[in-house]
């Protein structure tokens, strides 16, 4: 089965948002900008009840390199791209009216960190793996060991680093990959669809390679519809720099090549 083509078989993929009200659970220390766990409990029978992160775009710390409060409006305008193409690796992502203002609302996905493992990993130089694994950067442990970054010659990994290539992702760092019931999804798309070339991932495996029919056909349905689902969340010029970059990779009929004036692997690296 094209792992692309179940598009309703995942909680993270066929749940929508309801109207109810939003209640914080907690909030995830471990992002840079606010963000929060919340459930929303479904205003008609409140008994339904939805989890997701939500990030209210007041509380998006600014960049230099992004306009601001634009962050909330870039992760849903990768959801819908994700859909969009084909690609289902985001899981169902809107703009919501939170306790802290408008923001971004993204169906909670309870990821298995075992499985993570077996798709990315940091280990020593001596245990890269010879087959099935790619090594994607080295460097050296707080001792002095030499270590290696590696990712598996995974198909959803492989069409998670198609989409980021689409989406010109400039953070996909272990972190935010995350394995539920067979699938592989990716989270924080809030520094993505730059104008300029800023594609930073540990996904470089397939630098180069030829892009398959399916991969292809995916981008396809972006460079066709993108203006469509897109308008309302990005500029103009960052949506004519999507279509640039589908119908480069069109072309190419290839994975994009590292590039050299840009710091291509996020820090840190997990």
């Amino acid at each position: 089965m094209d792992i692309a083509d179940r598009s309703s078989d995942h909680p993270a993929l066929n749940t929508e948002p309801f109207d109810g009200e939003m209640e914080i659970l907690g909030r995830i220390q471990q992002a840079s900008n606010q963000t929060f766990l919340a459930k929303i409990t479904k205003s008609d029978d409140h008994e339904t009840v939805l989890q997701g992160v939500y990030k209210p775009i007041k509380g998006e710390r600014p960049l230099w390199d992004f306009p601001e409060h634009t962050l909330g409006l870039r992760e849903v305008a990768a959801y819908r791209i994700s859909r969009l193409g084909g690609f289902d690796v985001v899981p169902v992502t809107t703009l919501v009216e939170g306790p802290f203002g408008p923001g971004s609302l993204q169906v909670w996905v309870d990821s298995e960190p075992a499985e993570v493992d077996q798709l990315v990993d940091l280990v020593s130089i001596d245990k890269v793996p010879e087959h099935g694994w790619f090594p994607v950067v080295e460097g050296y442990a707080a001792d002095d060991s030499p270590i290696a970054v590696v990712h598996a010659d995974d198909p959803r990994l492989r069409m998670l680093a198609a989409f980021d290539a689409v989406i010109n992702n400039a953070d996909r760092k272990g972190g935010h990959i995350l394995a539920s019931r067979g699938r592989v999804f990716g989270v924080d798309h809030g520094v993505s669809f730059h104008v300029d070339n800023k594609l930073r991932t540990l996904l470089w495996g397939w630098a180069g390679k030829p892009l398959r029919r399916s991969e292809l056909d995916r981008i396809r349905r972006v460079a066709d519809g993108a203006i469509g689902v897109v308008s309302d969340l990005l500029d103009e010029d960052e949506i004519e720099a999507l279509m640039l970059r589908a119908e480069r990779l069109l072309t190419t009929e290839r994975f994009p090549y590292p590039d050299d004036d840009w710091h291509t692997i996020p820090w840190p690296p997990f």
